[in-house]
């Protein structure tokens, strides 16, 4: 079975769970035993990878539809985990949705002492795409942070802030309001690294003290009470698959500008690259340009010519 263009493509096993059929670790069992056919033929090895729209998936004898993309939105409060694999006693964000056949994921996570706005679905490109830190949508949240936020804050996370994997900057900023002991702020980020904005705050010594999505792309918090769930209207849909457009684009155009740069020619016709060595030993640097010692700066007293 071909495992290429895996955008369009998932797991077998993950197939046969979210249509309800079986469970993931039972998948497993049911295709070591050749109990599952894809398009005619037993598939008895993984990874297995499957096309829900044009793929042919039987079980037994039954076949097996795709389930029906779903999307909802989930007021996440504090106290709930929104993770796949969390330890028992927790209440998670699952238990917030209506009963349903489907499974539906969180599209990234809220920390568990986080709130506000989570997206669900069984949708797993758009949940791809709008999770990656490359082409996510923009992210909104409503942070109070300890102590007095300084004037220049805002420029600071604008600017960007070095994290662990890199450097990571703010779209938007709005400081709310500001105190001795507090400081309120909306800061919207579109790169949507692992609890970016809190390590963004700490690093410029503010401890977020409570933080909450309020806004994903175009879908808004507002009018969501806390602990409730609703599945997006077709407007909200399309919106946010407009926005994922966008955000695809801006990405292709970000990447244009950073393109490498060609090499030049030299005089001699051979190509350098900028910031190339010195001539070799032995011979005449050209007028004006003075030989560089070892470390590649300028000898004490000779000017560089550009």
């Amino acid at each position: 079975m071909k495992t290429d263009n895996l955008t369009k493509r998932i797991r077998l096993q993950r197939f046969l769970a979210d249509a309800g059929v079986i469970s993931r670790k039972r998948a497993e069992e049911y295709i070591a035993a050749g109990r599952v056919l894809v398009n005619g033929e037993v598939v008895r090895e993984l990874p297995a990878f499957v096309d829900p729209q044009h793929d042919e998936v039987v079980v037994d004898g039954t076949p097996v539809r795709a389930a029906a993309p779903l999307y909802y939105l989930v007021h996440k409060p504090k106290g709930v985990v929104s993770g796949p694999r969390e330890r028992t006693g927790r209440r998670r964000v699952s238990e917030l949705l209506p009963p349903l056949r489907q499974k539906l994921r969180p599209v990234g996570q809220l920390d568990e002492e986080d709130s506000g706005l989570l997206l669900m679905t069984n949708d797993g490109q758009l949940a791809q795409r709008a999770a990656h830190p490359r082409f996510g949508v923009p992210k909104t949240y409503w942070v109070e942070v300890k102590g007095r936020a300084p004037d220049d804050l805002a420029a600071r996370l604008l600017q960007g802030v070095y994290l662990a994997e890199g450097k990571a900057r703010a779209m938007n900023v709005e400081v709310a309001f500001v105190s001795n002991d507090r400081s309120t702020l909306n800061i919207t980020v579109r790169e949507g690294r692992k609890r970016q904005v809190r390590r963004m705050l700490a690093r410029l010594g503010l401890p977020v003290r409570n933080l909450k999505c309020t806004q994903i792309g175009p879908l808004k918090l507002k009018g969501l009470p806390l602990g409730a769930s609703r599945a997006l209207s077709p407007g909200e849909l399309n919106a946010l698959h407009a926005e994922l457009a966008r955000s695809a684009d801006q990405h292709k155009v970000r990447r244009a500008g950073g393109a490498r740069v060609k090499r030049s020619q030299t005089p001699s016709g051979r190509q350098q690259t900028p910031g190339a060595a010195a001539p070799a030993a032995g011979r005449t640097p050209a007028p004006g340009r003075p030989r560089a010692g070892k470390s590649g700066r300028e000898q004490p007293g000779r000017r560089i010519v550009s």
